[in-house]
């Protein structure tokens, strides 16, 4: 099977080049001009580059490669900004950039099957989130049923995308919506390692806060069963199942990683408001362009202060025959395990 995969030289992208070329398909990783290809060392990738923010170069490059190459069986869609300045350069990005590449192959008769779109469990927002204080054993799941409520322009340029994917006619997709993706090459979650091999456990807000998490290999497999499996034009969230408290990721990593004497802080969410407020202004006021939005914006404080990311991965286990492999412990695990060998750690 030909799959084009877009976002290969990223975290998410990367895996999915390697996987599908263990499953034996020809793998085609789409970059941008600048793009590393730090991880994309295999000889039987084949390479495209695909420029999603313009839609004549865009159709010029796809063009070229139907002639030279033919069409795609599928496409796995992970490119995507996590980090942006602004609303605007999220859409550019994440909406249009969506809607452009399904639409340009659409109309140059370019994909034979299936769109796989990597969301995000973002488009949510915290529409679970309970109204006053409760036992966190009394959170409900976020289900498919909810109303999306996003309150980041990240969620909400992803939903966009979610929904302009709608109007592109005879599209056959699947949309996926992941909880926090971990593992080997991911930079964030890094940032809690690096934190607790400083001796510094990070936590906000005094309510209680249920976690979800998902590690990158069971999203790596859930993208390929959407492939020819789930119901068309459906969006499915995905997790490892478990449901955890705000402390559970350090911990797991302080054990991993041998720390002893670990200061656990927890910040009252008016505290970090301002300091992810003053990182928004600075950004502002200084920021030069091209370069991205300090860690704590305001854009991450309505994430870090959503207290329930519980989400229903019954229907992805029914229709994708989503069985994740991963638990926490083994994920963090892993991770720590490659930070160690590249000497992030």
């Amino acid at each position: 099977m030909k799959i084009l995969i877009t976002g290969a030289s990223g975290f998410v992208g990367s895996f999915l080049v390697e996987h599908g070329l263990e499953l034996g398909h020809e793998v085609w990783a789409a970059l941008r001009a600048t793009s590393s290809r730090r991880y994309l060392t295999d000889p039987r990738i084949r390479f495209i580059e695909l420029n999603l923010g313009d839609d004549d170069a865009l159709r010029r490059q796809l063009s070229a490669h139907g002639a030279a190459h033919g069409a795609f069986d599928c496409v796995i869609h992970a490119a995507g900004a996590t980090k942006a300045a602004d609303l605007e350069a999220f859409r550019r990005t994440n909406t249009a950039g969506t809607l452009r590449l399904a639409r340009t192959l659409r109309e140059l008769d370019l994909l034979r099957g299936r769109f796989v779109f990597v969301s995000s469990l973002s488009v949510m927002g915290p529409v679970a989130d309970p109204v006053q204080r409760v036992p966190a054993e009394a959170y409900r799941p976020i289900a498919d049923t909810d109303r999306p409520a996003p309150n980041t322009a990240y969620g909400r340029s992803k939903l966009e995308a979610e929904e302009a994917l709608t109007g592109v006619e005879g599209l056959d997709y699947v949309i996926l919506r992941p909880t926090g993706v971990y593992g080997p090459r991911e930079r964030d979650y890094f940032l809690m390692a690096d934190s607790i091999r400083k001796h510094i456990d990070f936590a906000v807000g005094y309510r209680p806060q249920r976690l979800t998490f998902i590690y990158v290999r069971d999203l790596v497999d859930a993208c390929y069963a959407a492939l020819s499996r789930g119901e068309r034009g459906r969006a499915y969230f995905l997790s490892d199942g478990g449901s955890y408290d705000s402390r559970e990721f350090g911990r797991l990593l302080q054990s991993e990683m041998g720390v002893h004497g670990v200061l656990r802080i927890t910040a009252p969410e008016w505290f970090l408001h301002g300091v992810c407020a003053l990182g928004s202004l600075s950004y502002k006021l200084f920021g030069r362009k091209g370069t991205m939005p300090p860690t704590l914006n305001l854009d991450k404080f309505r994430l870090l202060r959503q207290r329930n990311w519980l989400c229903d991965i019954e229907p992805a286990r029914r229709d994708l025959g989503f069985a994740p492999q991963w638990t926490l412990a083994a994920g963090v695990k892993e991770a720590v395990a490659w930070y160690k060998r590249e000497g992030w750690l």
